[in-house]
């Protein structure tokens, strides 16, 4: 052989040999249960029920003390997915779309959307349960215009068409082939089944690149209260513990089907909550009796379960009391996908704002510090009336609750402290502490917190879309566009 032409194929052999292997990138499923705070989770502290597959779940991962939702249901959602607190993306407060309407919708133009980005990041991407921001009547491909390539919704109550109420027992749930009432079933098993059914599909393509991204914003355990297949209850308080009991069973139900797959080990599990519980239920917790606080920006309303679990990555039976709030989710999927989110993001030509911080190195590193030295939680009700120029909110600046390690200092509308509590001493929340600055310690932190309150917009935005068209459906205007606000 020519010695030359020799060393020509050695170098390009060994070249191939030391050349890098890329990362395989890990398949995430995100759950995310709809009105349930920590004293319904036993591995948190409940007392009035057992929650044994989260509780397996939480020893095979990292149990998360700090996290922050928003209190009620639509401010966390569009966090969560655009990566920007209320205040930013204008969802401050409560709005079923399906139900009230008002041409109102997500409008994935305006804002970044995570179904959509972990699509391009290479993921296969599926989304399942309640979505609520978008009326599949009007936009029938709402869910594939947010990134998601397959789905099986509950529409949410649609205004004008009763079957659509249900959730539970004979839901009536959109799909790619439409919307019908799916007789003689329960809802989450369909939700759950579809899921079981997607991870199949991905084994079938185990030595494929493409890793995939699940979105499970559940049905339960919302009220109504309701049976479910396997109980039956009397009370309120009796079918909520059977409805906490099956989103139990459902989360071994998830974990056991990427077992089967053989994918739990290149698979993120993540467990949360997108708010408290109902202040129709109490339960106990940790030695003591809490009502349930949705809607209100109390611990027990914001403050939430957060379980991530990835066998062989995250260390298991750790707890964290790392700093992170819901605008957290986007930066750090992403950042877990291989994308690395700054200050700013930029998606179909446009440039957005992001307030969230990747906790990937929290994660991995299994730390009790992130990006963070505060978090944020603000919104929820229904403040907010329809206009002539769109769904606004009621107050330029919404009240708000701001906290570091162990300090919270609550702001009300005028921009103003109204409460500062001590969370280590004070985990009630019972103690204003506002009068009591003197300690040197005490003053340091709250200079600290208001300094951030001050960096936070002088109005917060309203909710931006393109109009939709309009439906007999929609409530009516009853408030004229930035005079009615307070």
């Amino acid at each position: 052989m020519n010695y030359s032409l020799f060393i020509i194929i050695l170098i390009s052999v060994l070249s191939q040999q030391v050349e890098p292997v890329a990362e395989k990138k890990p398949n995430i499923v995100f759950i995310l249960v709809d009105d349930l705070g920590k004293e319904w989770i036993s591995t948190y502290g409940a007392e009035d029920v057992t929650t044994p597959h989260i509780d397996a779940l939480a020893r095979s991962g990292t149990s998360f003390n700090n996290v922050y939702s928003m209190p009620q249901c639509t401010p966390t959602r569009l966090t969560l997915l655009t990566g920007q607190y209320p205040f930013r993306h204008g969802w401050v407060n409560h709005w079923d779309v399906p139900r009230w309407g008002g041409q109102a919708h997500f409008d994935e133009t305006k804002h970044p959307s995570l179904g959509a980005e972990m699509k391009k990041a290479g993921y296969r991407t599926c989304v399942v349960g309640k979505w609520q921001i978008d009326d599949f009547r009007v936009e029938p491909d709402a869910m594939t215009r947010a990134g998601f390539d397959e789905y099986c919704m509950w529409t949410g109550w649609e205004e004008g068409n009763d079957p659509s109420q249900e959730r539970y027992f004979d839901p009536y749930i959109f799909t790619k082939e439409g919307s019908k009432t799916y007789k003689g079933e329960f809802g989450p098993d369909i939700f759950s089944d579809f899921i079981v059914s997607f991870i199949k599909e991905r084994k079938k393509e185990l030595n494929a690149a493409r890793p995939f991204f699940v979105y499970y914003p559940m049905v339960l355990t919302h009220t109504p209260f309701t049976d479910t297949p396997d109980e039956k209850a009397d009370t309120p308080l009796g079918k909520h513990k059977a409805m906490v009991r099956y989103t139990d069973k459902i989360v071994g139900k998830l974990v056991t089907a990427l077992t089967e797959a053989g994918l739990l080990e290149n698979t993120i599990i993540v467990f949360t909550t997108d708010n408290g519980t109902t202040s129709a239920i109490s339960g106990r917790y940790n030695g003591r009796l809490v009502k349930g606080g949705k809607a209100h920006t109390t611990e027990n309303g914001i403050c939430e379960p957060f379980i991530v679990s990835w066998k062989n990555h995250i260390e298991p039976d750790t707890k964290s009391e790392a700093l992170i709030d819901f605008s957290d989710i986007f930066p750090t999927f992403l950042d877990l996908a291989g994308m690395k989110v700054g200050k700013t993001w930029r998606s179909d030509g446009a440039t957005h704002i992001v307030d969230g911080r990747s906790f990937k190195q929290a994660l991995l590193k299994s730390t009790d510090r992130s990006k963070r030295s505060w978090i944020l939680g603000m919104g929820g009700g229904n403040n907010a009336r329809l206009t002539e120029k769109g769904v606004e909110n009621k107050y330029k600046f919404r009240d708000r609750v701001v906290r570091n390690e162990r300090y919270k200092l609550y702001i009300d509308s005028n921009r103003k402290p109204e409460k500062f509590i001590d969370l280590r001493e004070d985990p009630e929340e019972k103690i204003n502490l506002l009068d009591s600055l003197t300690n040197g310690e005490r003053k340091a932190n709250f200079s600290k917190l208001m300094a951030v309150v001050k960096s936070f917009p002088e109005k917060d935005s309203d909710p931006k879309y393109r109009l939709n068209p309009v439906q007999p459906w929609d409530v009516e205007v009853t408030a004229e566009s930035q005079v009615w606000k307070k």
